[in-house]
Parts: structure tokens; sequence; C-alpha cells
């Protein structure tokens, strides 16, 4: 929570920097630029324009005032990215859905990564060396290698070259921002472990996962306990089995088992299976024996 408050507290601060005149940072080369390059800047939203190239156009009403009453709740989880046009001035790269979100919340502000002139490789060395730092929550790791997808167009192949990590860690990573935002905040304040939510993630019902997410953390289940619990509900939405045909044997009376023996003069052996199917053995001693038992079977 301590490190939460000091990043907004560091927000704020970039954002009175940003608003100075004499501090219009406008590339990579201006002064106090490697304090915007890779960091949240907490921005007015009536600075931030939305992009008139921005490609999509129709937005889930009923989607959208969900994700309000979140953010109203959580505040925003994954900052959106701006570009800056002139002073004070930015233009929307990628989070629409959360800045008109953010407005229906009513916030004034919203938390935002900066892209400014010429600042690709910058921004690059700045998400490589702040994913390698050791005190960063899992959420926080994951948003770093969003954003070398969304930003630089990174393959998850470069990114594996760049943070020295293997492409299966950086999926798993990525995966957990498929969650529900309030179990990313749970991870990110400690609450679940990232194998918490490694088990969580596969399953596609939210409501399902905040479910589980409540249970985890009262009754502290452990790892592999939230694993089971998982294969469970999973199990659960499997088709059930075809029923088994119902048995349709039956029992032999004594007496027709005597008829049959009497008649034939021997021991005669009745097997019925569940189905209703049988078979009738009967032995012989001898050939004499044999040729007798069909010149019954003849009549």
């Amino acid at each position: 929570m301590a490190q939460a408050i000091k990043k907004q507290a560091l927000g704020r601060g970039l954002s009175a920097l940003l608003k100075d005149p004499e501090n219009d940072i406008k590339s990579v080369s201006d002064k106090n630029a490697d304090k915007v390059v890779g960091n949240i800047v907490e921005l007015e939203i009536d600075a931030i324009e939305i992009n008139p190239f921005q490609p999509r156009s129709n937005f889930n009403e009923e989607s959208l005032q969900e994700l309000a009453t979140s953010i109203k709740e959580l505040g925003v989880i994954q900052p959106i990215t701006v570009r800056k046009t002139d002073f004070n001035k930015y233009q929307l790269i990628s989070g629409e859905r959360r800045l008109r979100a953010s407005k229906l919340a009513g916030l004034n502000v919203v938390p935002a990564y900066i892209r400014i002139a010429n600042d690709n490789e910058s921004l690059t060395m700045a998400l490589v060396e702040n994913i390698q730092r050791h005190d960063l929550d899992p959420i926080e790791i994951a948003l770093s290698y969003q954003r070398l997808i969304d930003e630089i167009q990174l393959t998850q192949e470069q990114m594996s070259e760049r943070v020295g990590k293997k492409r299966s860690t950086i999926a798993n990573y990525l995966r957990l921002l498929k969650l529900d935002p309030i179990i990313q905040t749970g991870i990110r304040d400690g609450f679940i472990s990232m194998g918490h939510g490694r088990a969580i993630i596969n399953i596609e019902n939210q409501d399902i996962q905040t479910s589980i997410y409540q249970k985890i953390v009262s009754q502290n289940l452990s790892v592999r306990e939230t694993e089971a619990l998982v294969k469970t509900y999973q199990d659960s939405l499997k088709p059930k089995s075809a029923s088994k045909a119902k048995t349709t044997g039956f029992v032999i009376p004594a007496e027709a088992n005597k008829v049959i023996t009497d008649y034939f003069g021997a021991k005669v052996e009745v097997k019925i299976a569940g189905n209703g199917k049988g078979k009738i053995s009967i032995p012989f001693h001898s050939e004499e024996d044999f040729n007798r038992i069909i010149k019954l079977i003849k009549g």
C-alpha cells in the first residue's frame, strides 16, 4: 500500500512538472525528460483528446458502466497511454475505454504513460530496467510487458531476449491481465500470490473468478488447494457421461433349470449377462454321449 501511495505522489509531482511552461518537455533530449519516460503521470482528463484515427467507435454502455463502477472502487488499474502534442495537451494512444469509464466515474485526473518525441529506445530501456527490479509485484511486471508489446511492438521472442526471461514466463505474466480487476488488485496488495492468479485464470467467467478469489482470501487457501478448487469447478462443466443401459438381466427359475437338465440328462449351465443375453452350456462325456444330445436336439 505504501508503494502505491508513493507512486501516486510521484505522478502528481510529474503532473506539476509538465504544467510548468519552463519545463515543456518535447523530446528525450529536453531537461527532466528522463523523469517522464516510463513513469506514470496523473493527467487532467480535459487535457486529453481522443485520437481521431481510433478505429473503434462503438462501446457497450453497460460494459462501460460496469468498468466505471470498478474504477470508483479500485481506481484505474492499468494506466492509459497518450502522446504529448503541445504544452499540457495530449492525444490518446490506447485506453479509450478506460478513459471513457473514468469520465463516467466522475474522475478529473487519470493515470497515464506519456510518449514524447524520439523516446522509443529510452522507453524500451526504462521498461526493461523496470521489469528486472526485485520490488515489483506480478501485475506491475505484466503491465510493463504489455507496454513493450503495445507501444514498442516487441514480440514475446524479442522480449525474451531483452529481459532474459523464457517466453513461457512472459506469457504467464501477461495472462494475469485477463483476471478480474479485483483479483489483480488482490495480487498487487499481496492478498494472493501469482500462483493463485495463474490457477484462477483458467476460469473464463469473471464472476466465478471473484467467487474463488474470495474463498482463497477468507479460507487462506494454498495454491494447490486453489488448483483443486478450480479443477472441481471445471469438472462440473463437463457433459455428464451417458447413463449406463438399464439392466435387463433376469434370473432363471430353479424349476426351469431342472427341466433343461432333466431333458438333456446332464447338468446344464445357464449364464445371463446384465443386458439380458446369455448362453447355455451342455456338457458331454464321450462321443456316444454327444451323439445322444444331438439326437435330443433334433427331436
